[in-house]
């Protein structure tokens, strides 16, 4: 009977220990680093934390998130990646455009980092290539300018046939702005309009740049691709909506609350596969080896309602083509 008890309390004190080990086991911890503002970006988070969780993690549970925000001010962004490095974390999420990522990159050649952006990688310095990244570093390509910078100008042009010139809205602070205004400008000619540039990279260079398109009198609103304008996309619609003014939108987001029209990739669906390569990342893969993935499909949202409300007669092959209507 002693020795029954005895054993009994060797395994105790062998076991006891290894249970509490295994509970102050400290969770991996995520520096998430955004170009972006937490108020429009709740949907975002949601399909990062989706994708989290279809490799095994919760965040407050198996893993830690710090969220971090420069809200559309990319001269915080370096400052932003040093932070979430000097708290040690186990990996680096920099969505929100090209200048997060490469504030990430700058910030460390070690940590383990998951980007987004729309320009290309590889010229960034961020990979090596885009199937073998080589380094630290892997992603998703959020392609949403150049040729679809373009296709934008042409959809305006087939909604607002009479109108000569189109309103555009760039961020010079944004890398891939100089290729946007080429690309713009080549587009609008080739259908035979002008584009009038307005640059904003500020909110007071945002409201300075609605009174000059209200004073140039144009007959349609590019908004080019640009995480600060994304921050501001209320403001945006809003403008649109108040000077009747038909606007073209990257995301689906905008057409879902109030755009006209949206064309681009989805960004949920971005953010979803960044949560799937943290959770590999977790678990053990590198970055090296997991290829920066690329948009298959783009989507055209139209929303009728507010077509209505610019009593605009949009093309029956416009709205046959469309992949959603929103009524």
């Amino acid at each position: 009977m002693r020795r029954r008890r005895f054993m009994a309390g060797l395994a105790s004190t062998v076991l006891w220990p290894r249970a509490v080990l295994a509970q102050q086991t400290p969770r991996p911890l995520i520096g998430f680093m955004s170009a972006r503002s937490p108020e429009d970006s709740s949907h975002l988070l949601a399909a990062f934390d989706k994708g989290l969780k279809e490799g095994g993690y919760v965040d407050g549970e198996s893993v830690k998130v710090e969220h971090l925000w420069a809200r559309g001010d990319y001269d915080l962004l370096p400052g932003l990646g040093r932070e979430l490095v000097g708290h040690s974390v186990s990996l680096l999420v920099a969505v929100g455009g090209d200048a997060s990522a490469r504030a990430a990159k700058s910030a460390t050649s070690v940590i383990p980092i998951v980007f987004t952006m729309s320009g290309d990688p590889v010229e960034a310095g961020l990979v090596q290539s885009i199937n073998r990244p080589g380094g630290n570093a892997t992603g998703c390509i959020v392609i949403s300018t150049g040729e679809l910078d373009a296709k934008r100008v042409d959809l305006l042009g087939q909604i607002v046939p009479d109108a000569s010139v189109f309103g555009v809205l760039v961020n010079p602070k944004y890398p891939p702005s100089v290729n946007q205004a080429r690309v713009l400008e080549a587009a609008a000619a080739k259908i035979n309009r002008t584009i009038s540039i307005v640059n904003a990279s500020t909110d007071t260079e945002l409201d300075a740049a609605f009174v000059t398109l209200v004073q140039k009198r144009v007959g349609g609103l590019v908004v080019a691709s640009d995480p600060f304008f994304d921050s501001r996309r209320a403001a945006l619609i809003k403008f649109a909506a108040d000077n009747r003014l038909p606007g073209i939108y990257q995301f689906r987001e905008y057409a879902l609350d109030g755009g006209l029209i949206s064309y681009g990739p989805s960004i949920t669906d971005t953010y979803r596969q960044v949560g799937i390569y943290a959770a590999r990342i977790l678990k053990g893969d590198k970055p090296s080896d997991l290829p920066v993935t690329q948009p298959t499909k783009y989507d055209l949202v139209i929303n009728l309602k507010t077509a209505k409300a610019l009593e605009l007669k949009l093309p029956q092959s416009l709205l046959v083509g469309a992949d959603e209507v929103i009524e």
